[in-house]
């Protein structure tokens, strides 16, 4: 495979690699990092490239297992979820202050949520993988995907409208 193929099959899901990095890692340098590791890996086997289904269903796998292996080391101790890639330049600055606000908290409300439910929000949420890709990436079946997905939005939607109606944490 020549570097010109590699970098068709590859470049296509590279952001999608970074964004999922960034959602379980601290900060853009350690989700940098982390997409570099994972497309090294991919170009050190690109001879088995070819034999994968889906290259970037693998990839979403190996960054996840990746990040997540991260977490647990010991380098880790002060890694969290920082997520704000949302920005709209055609409101006003009071509704751009509200929307930071309301996207910081539910950063917030996402950090707190179980391991599997962040993953299963930002695979399908913001990443719109569908739930037959999740399962396999999670190595979870359909329904536990589904149920999970459904638990997360629903803490987040609770979470966020308790702090909007009564300004608490």
């Amino acid at each position: 495979m020549t570097q010109s193929e590699f970098l068709n099959i590859v470049m296509p899901f590279k952001d999608k690699v970074f964004r999922l990095a960034k959602r379980l890692l601290v900060s853009r340098e350690e989700a940098e990092d982390a997409t570099q590791e994972i497309l090294l890996k991919l170009w050190n086997n690109k001879a088995k490239i070819e034999e994968y289904k889906n290259v970037e269903a693998f990839s979403m796998t190996m960054t996840k297992n990746f990040c997540l292996d991260k977490l647990k080391s010991k380098q880790a101790q002060n890694l969290k979820i920082v997520h704000s890639n949302y920005q709209d330049h055609s409101v006003s600055v009071q509704k751009q202050v509200e929307l930071n606000d309301s996207l910081d908290w539910v950063g917030k409300i996402i950090e707190d949520l179980p391991e599997q439910q962040k993953m299963v929000i930002q695979l399908r949420d913001i990443e719109q993988y569908d739930y037959d890709e999740i399962a396999k990436m999670l190595d979870m079946n359909n329904t536990a995907v589904r149920v999970a997905l459904s638990r997360a939005r629903k803490t987040i939607r609770e979470k966020l409208t308790n702090t909007h109606r009564y300004g608490i944490k």
